[in-house]
């Protein structure tokens, strides 16, 4: 029996919750080898679900990973390539001719909510979360403004919502995760009265940028159990830079309670879901947007962030693109499992749709639904992964199979005698470059570069520009 026949057997179609960390690195989690604190709800999830060894984001850094992650488009061909800001406040929108998972979701029945951080459009714009699919946002619109854990204000769907014991950044007061979390914790209520099926999508904006929480018992957990180096950076006042990162005495008990709330959160929404009757019939997918960060005093290389990989975020070596996945229905997907299927962000789009019944056909994308996977079917595998960034000089990184080619300094051009090679069954650290030995290796995969990425007008390398 086919994988869609046998969810729709089930009665009602599935809820999906995704969960989304912002810079949470392959070693972050307790079940990649953390060990300097604890993620007990995050590892819970991978022993009661399928773990992904192999699993990798839209790309490097934040807007360009969601929109590979919405449209199941790789960055050779998604709208929104790269984080630039718009005036006054928000990223470059996605195009009113973007097609988003969500909203195809909810063409077919399906409650759709995200509550955490956007980026992908201002309020109002084409790229407005309510013109892409979802009936309800509340959170940060703007990533810069994400940089801030007390925020002036938040946003629910159009309405701007003033943060007044915050002021404009001059007191630590309502802090935003929190608030948005109880959001999401009363959008579940909501949904089990309303009874139709559900995607919940949860942007969570820990443990990004600033290291900042409140000073309760998380914090206390960790406060004295590292050496600290303090950060002194852009304080809480009147008047303080919008995308700051605020001074912190304490950097690495920060940054161990900031996952450990992000834990917490997850524990919340699990409990709740459990506590409604929901938990069997609920895909829920934890992951992560890109590698782990070295902003506002960030540590990645003290808590071997990146698992023991190469790069951190805005590299596109393993530590800035493989990210932590689990995916976890108690129906469906045999508990404790590890899968080292290579896939990517732009797989869940087509993966969703055929969980809730959508043809494949609906929407133009790069990605395999995983759907087999999970269900323990056979699964049709990728011919290779890509990825493109647009900052420092310009990046490429191609897979296939277990050889992995890296093009730097793609602003000048593309070279396939620039190209750096590594076999990741036997070298997942990107140590060797293989290169030399095997130029045919590399001509193959500077081949599968050049077919996958479609120029973009609003995102050109600097050689694209020039031609122009």
């Amino acid at each position: 029996m086919g994988s869609t026949a046998l969810v729709a057997q089930e009665k009602g179609k599935p809820n999906i919750v995704l969960i989304l960390a912002d810079d949470l690195g392959y070693g972050d989690v307790g079940f990649n080898g953390q060990d300097k604190f604890t993620t007990p709800h995050i590892d819970q999830l991978a022993r009661e679900g399928m773990q992904f060894t192999q699993f990798y984001a839209g790309t490097t850094v934040c807007a360009p990973s969601r929109s590979a992650l919405l449209t199941g488009q790789h960055t050779g061909h998604t709208y929104v390539r790269g984080n630039i800001g718009v005036k006054p406040e928000g990223q470059l929108p996605l195009a009113d001719t973007v097609q988003t998972f969500a909203a195809l979701l909810q063409q077919v029945g399906y409650r759709t909510a995200a509550f955490g951080k956007w980026g992908l459009g201002p309020v109002n714009s084409t790229g407005d979360p309510n013109k892409q699919g979802f009936d309800t946002f509340y959170g940060y619109n703007c990533q810069t403004q994400a940089h801030r854990y007390y925020p002036s204000h938040l946003w629910h769907n159009k309405e701007k919502i003033p943060l007044m014991a915050n002021g404009e950044r001059e007191h630590k007061e309502q802090y935003a995760p929190d608030l948005i979390q109880q959001q999401a914790l009363a959008f579940l209520d909501d949904a089990k009265r309303g009874g139709q099926p559900f995607f919940l999508f949860l942007p969570y904006i820990l443990p990004h940028a600033e290291l900042v929480v409140p000073n309760d018992s998380l914090w206390k957990k960790y406060k004295g159990k590292f050496p600290e180096t303090p950060f002194h950076g852009a304080d809480y006042k009147k008047g303080a830079r919008v995308g700051g990162y605020s001074s912190q005495d304490y950097p690495h008990a920060t940054f161990a309670a900031m996952v450990s709330r992000l834990d917490c959160y997850v524990g919340q929404i699990m409990t709740r879901l459990k506590i409604l009757g929901l938990d069997n019939n609920t895909l829920v997918v934890f992951t992560s947007d890109n590698g782990p960060h070295q902003e506002g005093g960030a540590d990645p290389v003290f808590f071997h962030s990146n698992g023991g990989l190469r790069g951190i975020k805005r590299d596109v070596y393993e530590g800035g693109i493989r990210v932590p996945f689990v995916a976890r229905w108690p129906a469906k997907i045999k508990a404790g499992t590890v899968n080292p299927f290579i896939g990517a962000f732009w797989d869940m789009a087509p993966t969703f749709l055929e969980i809730a019944g959508v043809s494949r056909q609906q929407l133009s994308s790069d990605g395999l639904s995983i759907l087999p996977t999970l269900l323990g079917e056979k699964q049709k595998k990728h011919d290779f992964l890509y990825w493109e960034f647009h900052e420092g000089g310009g990046k490429i990184a191609v897979r296939k199979g277990n050889w992995k080619g890296v093009m730097l300094d793609v602003d000048q051009g593309l070279n396939q005698h620039h190209m750096e090679l590594y076999r990741l069954d036997t070298d997942r650290a990107e140590l060797k470059n293989l290169a030399s030995q095997y130029p045919e290796k590399c001509k193959e995969l500077f081949q599968l570069a050049v077919q996958a990425h479609q120029p973009s007008h609003l995102f050109p390398f600097n050689y694209e520009q020039t031609k122009q």
